[in-house]
């Protein structure tokens, strides 16, 4: 009696084929698995929100009335809540530097872990995959924001800001927080271990110290001044601080947005090409 085989299955395919409404719809399935992990390991979000904090309380308090005194047209029995003004915008990209460090170590941890892995037997877009830490990231940088904001306030943190300028500086910060998210997406993937990953997004965190988030540039030494200028922290630290306190933008918008398009996309084109070549492997 002759058998006839049957031919085998085709594999699956691995990824879903490119498509806008796969890649969306699979992206908020990666935002909220990014988000009930947050939910799940409280204790990272707890020390993202509370090192600004303790920055805050710590240059208000204890540097403000000296370097606020400091300031150009700050009466000396004032320099305190006059810091405070002026140190707002600093400690909110503080805020949203400090997020990087938990997406790189969730991004390693699924790197190292093997669920990144089994993510790739899977039909996902591959895009997604990243776009769901990128996205849970930007939400928790944006609540985070929200809450020293109001730690601020509470302070005696009084912008002028009207309607338009309060919705263009949350645009702001929303822009910025995904071109960290992605920047630190990158960082993540290509550190060797999670240790590793936890420590080299801390340069970003360094940044506004070597910008105007906590003292004006013109105090700082002529050669350090060009990169205080021109880095990217100080052209969001300027416009934040222009928009909410209605202190001159000149060019530091245009600055702002060009460079979070800038880092958003060498971040995702530099995440892309580490997924794609460890997807090989």
């Amino acid at each position: 009696m002759t058998t006839i085989a049957t031919p085998p299955r085709p594999a699956p395919p691995a990824h879903r084929p490119a498509g806008g409404s796969h890649t969306v719809a699979d992206s908020i399935t990666m935002l909220r698995r990014n988000l009930l992990h947050v939910v799940r390991y409280p204790g990272l979000s707890i020390f993202v929100i509370g090192g600004p904090v303790v920055f805050l309380l710590l240059f208000v308090f204890v540097f403000g009335g000296t370097l606020g005194a400091g300031l150009p047209g700050v009466d000396p029995d004032g320099g305190r809540a006059a810091y405070l003004a002026y140190v707002m915008p600093g400690i909110l990209a503080i805020t949203i530097a400090g997020t990087a460090g938990g997406v790189a170590t969730t991004v390693s941890m699924d790197m190292t872990e093997g669920i990144t892995a089994r993510f790739r037997t899977m039909a996902i877009s591959r895009s997604a995959v990243l776009a769901g830490h990128v996205l849970g990231n930007t939400v928790q940088s944006i609540v985070a924001v929200a809450l020293v904001f109001g730690v601020g306030f509470a302070l005696g943190f009084r912008p002028v800001a009207g309607l338009p300028e309060w919705l263009a500086a949350a645009g702001l910060v929303a822009l910025f927080s995904v071109a960290i998210s992605w920047l630190a997406v990158g960082m993540g993937m290509q550190a060797k271990s999670v240790e590793t990953a936890s420590n080299l997004p801390l340069i970003l965190t360094g940044l506004p110290f070597l910008g105007s988030g906590f003292v004006p540039t013109d105090s700082m030494p002529g050669w350090m001044q060009g990169f205080a200028l021109y880095q990217p922290f100080t052209p969001f630290i300027e416009t934040v601080r222009g928009l909410l306190l209605g202190t001159p933008l000149g060019w530091e918008p245009a600055l702002a947005v060009g460079w979070s398009i800038l880092i958003a996309g060498a971040g995702f084109a530099w995440s892309m090409v580490l997924y794609e070549r460890k997807s090989v492997r």
